[in-house]
């Protein structure tokens, strides 16, 4: 756990990466939303804050909050290898490819084996394209992709190089699974479990995410939202 001394006497304006585990529901952009207001208090009036990497509204996890000239290196940041806890639910399409909207689809699941999976996890590592979510910030000539979704609209968009490093299944409990995924910048993990119902000959949507590694940096030896919150106050009250 993250603890205040690390914070007393920072110049966060020189920069500092503020590794949060990003409660549920929550934005990325309302996490950044919510630091800044906080170094705001602290007399930092126009100091830049961005994160590194984007996590969805229903996943938890690393989330890089970057401030002041650490915002330079964001992008490089973006770059690096990712790692996820995948809750995946077989049977069943969704919309958005997760829980953000109801069921659309029903498929027979019973069939799918161990080592049926474990074929479709090996076929599906190492590099290719894949197709992002519809319903996903990706923009399409400057609109993101999810608003066209919810104006009815229908779209393709364009596949994105990705690698998929490794898959381990740490629970095989049909119709649920869990897996442990590493992979590159730009891989979806929404489209990667709907990817995998269809490799099995089913269907199936993403029920749980959370990111545990962002290149080097862990949850575990993140900040929780709050408690980074909380210290930042109490650096304003006692300097």
């Amino acid at each position: 756990m993250k603890h205040t001394e690390e914070l007393r006497g920072l110049d966060f304006e020189a920069g500092y990466i503020a590794v949060i585990d990003k409660p549920l529901h929550w934005t990325s952009t309302d996490v950044v939303r919510k630091i800044k207001f906080a170094l705001h208090r602290l007399g930092y009036r126009k100091i830049k804050v961005g994160h590194a990497g984007t996590l969805d509204p229903l996943a938890t996890g690393v989330l890089l909050v970057c401030i002041g000239r650490a915002t330079k290196m964001v992008d490089a940041l973006q770059a690096e290898e990712k790692e996820y806890v995948a809750e995946i639910r077989l049977g069943a399409t969704t919309p958005s490819f997760d829980l953000e909207h109801p069921i659309d689809r029903t498929y027979p699941f019973e069939h799918v084996t161990r080592e049926a999976l474990d074929e479709a996890l090996a076929a599906l590592t190492g590099e290719r394209l894949q197709e992002p979510p519809l319903y996903s910030a990706k923009k399409i000539e400057g609109t993101r992709a999810y608003e066209i979704a919810r104006a009815g609209e229908s779209v393709e968009l364009r596949k994105a190089l990705i690698r998929i490093y490794e898959m381990q299944v740490e629970r095989f409990e049909l119709p649920d699974l869990r897996l442990r995924v590493r992979c590159s910048r730009g891989t979806y993990i929404r489209s990667l479990a709907r990817e995998i119902g269809e490799a099995v000959g089913s269907g199936a949507h993403l029920t749980g995410l959370r990111r545990t590694r962002s290149g080097g940096f862990t949850a575990e030896n993140g900040w929780d939202l709050d408690f980074f919150l909380e210290k930042l106050q109490e650096l304003e009250t006692n300097g």
